[in-house]
């Protein structure tokens, strides 16, 4: 890891400072290996003079919105890419990631009758944690492709060769994309009856005939708002937030700004970031550097998670207890989420801690067909999600969002929904780098499934 130079809005007290760098000196997991350490360095320091792609404001008010969905009075749905790249940063592709999310919110939001918060994973999702630093073709093996902000997906050794010039255009991607996020949610795109007549088209087609009685009661309560004069120009526009896994410390460190208001830092990388399954050990330099930041937090918890787990993530990362500050993604797997969850849920309960639980039904149900695909059933998706509302349900707990890795394209990449996708159909359009996405109506369809369990609770 690389010092860098930090551009501060208030004088810092340098104990914060100090802590910040703390991570430095701990170990630390799923890092490239920079062939050139001088060209990190420069990377790092021009990143920490660049303004910030986020606002302290716009986070504090995510924190807020995080803390009513903790208690229940709120849902989240994050959605977006397994890891973005900078060919698909076009207006097309983030317009439609943003169209589907704002689809699904609105679903959603009629099937819990709560607000829905919208969180993408767009705008920094742009490095991946990987099994292996390596990977071998044909007895060649080269390092691994570890997100478009590190190396290229191409199998050359120019290509996979890590490249700190990366870290900047991620910088530039994000700012371009976020940019074109807050025109599309605040200019009048996201106007709800705009967007409530896309989820007609959908529910109108035959194949997904089980939701047509939804949709139409959704356009029956749109009707008599608009009978009893709501005023739909403020409705017009939507808050919209990103996030991304904060994986790469050469990016994250350097975006990490002091608050003049508070003397307190940020990282404006992302109104959220999290902490993967693989990068979340207690005394590791991840959970050290996010622990001092007043971003809400996220962790990833896989199947083998126990309650002193959850409880040392507690302790290191959400001392006070804030509500809205720490959100545990659970990514057990459809097999698993009925046995791991309650015990994790009754004992944080018993502790009076009030973290926000997400489902991330992806992650725990991956699988690889004959042919090479990694893909995943949607079924077994949808199942694990029913699993975990079940839990929250047996316990007494507020099943708080879900966590969805979504494209607003076409693709063929998870197996079966309505479309009934199998796997001669997945090499028609697979496009994912890394990890299956459900596809644009694949998205629409677990929104309406989630919002069926949401209107039972």
């Amino acid at each position: 890891m690389t010092d860098v130079v930090e551009t501060l809005s208030a004088a810092p007290d340098p104990a914060v400072l100090a802590g910040l760098d703390h991570w430095r000196s701990l170990p630390i997991k799923q890092q490239p290996q920079w062939p050139d350490a001088d060209a990190v360095a420069a990377a790092s320091a021009e990143l920490s003079t660049l303004p910030p792609l986020v606002f302290a404001g716009e986070v504090d008010q995510l924190r807020e919105r995080l803390a009513t969905a903790a208690r229940g009075e709120a849902f989240l749905l994050q959605g977006g890419d397994c890891a973005e790249t900078f060919a698909d940063a076009t207006a097309d592709r983030i317009r439609n990631r943003v169209k589907t999310i704002l689809q699904m919110a609105v679903v959603l939001t009629y099937g819990a009758s709560l607000p829905v918060i919208k969180v993408g994973r767009m705008a920094g999702q742009f490095a991946k944690p990987r099994s292996s630093d390596t990977e071998t073709r044909g007895g060649v093996t080269l390092p691994a492709y570890r997100g478009d902000i590190v190396n290229g997906y191409d199998f050359t050794p120019e290509s996979r060769r890590a490249d700190p010039a990366r870290l900047v255009r991620g910088y530039h991607t994000a700012a371009s994309t976020l940019n074109l996020i807050r025109a599309f949610t605040q200019g009048g795109f996201a106007d709800l009856r705009q967007v409530h007549s896309w989820n007609k088209g959908f529910a109108s087609n035959p194949a997904n005939a089980r939701y047509d009685g939804m949709a139409r009661q959704i356009d029956r309560a749109v009707r008599f708002m608009e009978a009893c004069g709501a005023n739909f120009d403020e409705i017009k526009a939507v808050e919209f937030y990103a996030s991304h896994e904060a994986l790469l410390m050469d990016y994250e460190r350097p975006l990490t700004r002091i608050d003049s208001r508070t003397g307190t830092p940020y990282d404006v990388s992302a109104h959220l970031v999290w902490i993967g399954e693989r990068t979340r050990d207690i005394d590791g330099a991840h959970v050290d550097f996010l622990a001092r930041v007043r971003n809400p937090i996220g962790v990833k918890l896989g199947p083998t998670t126990t309650a002193d787990d959850v409880f040392r993530l507690i302790d290191k990362l959400d001392p006070e207890r804030e509500p809205g500050r720490l959100t545990f993604i659970t990514r057990m797997g459809a097999g698993r989420i009925r046995e791991v969850l309650p015990p994790l849920l009754e004992a944080v309960t018993a502790e009076g801690a009030t973290p926000l639980w997400v489902s991330d039904p992806m992650h725990g149900n991956g699988i690889t067909t004959p042919t090479g695909y990694k893909t995943r059933r949607f079924d077994d998706v949808v199942d694990e999600v029913k699993g975990f509302f079940e839990a929250h349900r047996a316990v007494g707990t507020h099943p708080g969002g879900i966590h969805v890795e979504l494209t607003g394209d076409d693709v063929t990449e998870c197996l079966g929904g309505s479309e009934m996708i199998d796997e001669a159909t997945l090499a028609t359009r697979y496009e994912s780098l890394c990890d299956p996405r459900l596809n644009h109506m694949q998205s629409l369809e677990l929104a309406f499934l989630v919002a069926e369990e949401l209107s039972r609770n």
